[in-house]
């Protein structure tokens, strides 16, 4: 059996399949960012879960795990001793979660692949292994077209009054947000500062029909467009989405690509289905 791990900042998906790519179990737990946890917090996660497919008598041969944050040889092989030790002398392979996108978008194709979540990340794939890649910098440096830096975007703009009257308004009666609690959740808060940001894309998304907030959203997908994506060959090789603000978005994103000269292959929510196709089919 194959066990496929697709894991994100807040949650993972386990999935056990045949080699023939039949699923036999799967199971949910909370995400790993390997960069940014300790290592002794992933351990626990995984050897849950190990425990719990060893309690139902799978039996294991090859797991692979994408995960955010496998940035150093060492960091994989001390996930990939967790698993050996969980499962004996099984192979595992472990990636992170831009190799995740791009196998799940291009299978074993060259293309171009962009993530479009939280955050925001992208790559050049030959059909094998990545060969470009553009650096997102994160919420604070770069992330453009994400859902983080939309919320960034908009909060500045409340925060400096440039807001039509009517979205602030609106925007204070449901959330009664001051000055004090906005700061504190960006540089203060032990909690994520990108995803208090990203969490507010929902209702800006709602006033979109609004030129200000109009232009808003589609200057952050045009700023990742024109930054990011058109860095790469995209006069050869279309480009895949991968990501729930992404595929959420995909009617807006797909003008502002097409008036950039960029051409879309698909939209996938999430990558764990067509993971499973890559590593059976």
């Amino acid at each position: 059996m194959k066990l496929i791990i697709e894991s994100g900042a807040t949650k993972s998906d386990w999935r056990v399949v045949s080699n023939q790519g039949d699923q036999v179990a799967c199971f949910a737990a909370s995400g790993t960012n390997v960069s940014t946890m300790p290592m002794g917090g992933v351990e626990a996660i995984i050897t849950d879960v190990c425990k719990q497919i060893i309690g139902q008598g799978i039996v294991i041969d090859s797991v692979y795990m994408y995960t955010a944050g496998v940035v150093t040889e060492s960091v994989r092989a001390s996930i990939m001793q967790i698993f050996q030790t969980m499962f004996s002398a099984v192979s595992v392979e472990v990636e992170d979660d831009l190799t995740a996108a791009a196998r799940a978008a291009c299978g074993h194709h060259p293309g171009i692949v962009a993530i479009l979540g939280t955050g925001s990340n992208s790559c050049q794939f030959d059909g094998e292994k990545i060969v470009k890649r553009i650096y997102s910098g994160g919420f604070i440096l770069g992330d453009e077209g994400s859902a983080a830096t939309l919320g960034k975007l908009f909060i500045s703009d409340f925060l400096k009054g440039c807001l039509p009257s009517d979205v602030a308004a609106d925007f204070t009666l449901r959330y009664n947000y001051d000055y004090a609690t906005i700061v504190k959740n960006v540089y203060n808060s032990t909690a994520s500062p990108s995803a208090f940001l990203g969490n507010l894309a929902p209702f800006i998304l709602e006033h979109y029909n609004n030129p200000h907030i109009r232009t808003l959203v589609d200057d952050n997908f045009r700023s990742f467009i024109r930054r990011s994506l058109k860095q790469y060959d995209v006069d050869k090789y279309s480009v895949g989405i991968v990501g729930g603000f992404g595929n959420a978005m995909k009617d807006i994103f797909s003008k502002i690509a097409t008036q950039e000269g960029i051409t879309l292959s698909r939209f996938i929510s999430s990558p764990i289905v067509e993971l499973i196709k890559y590593h059976t089919i």
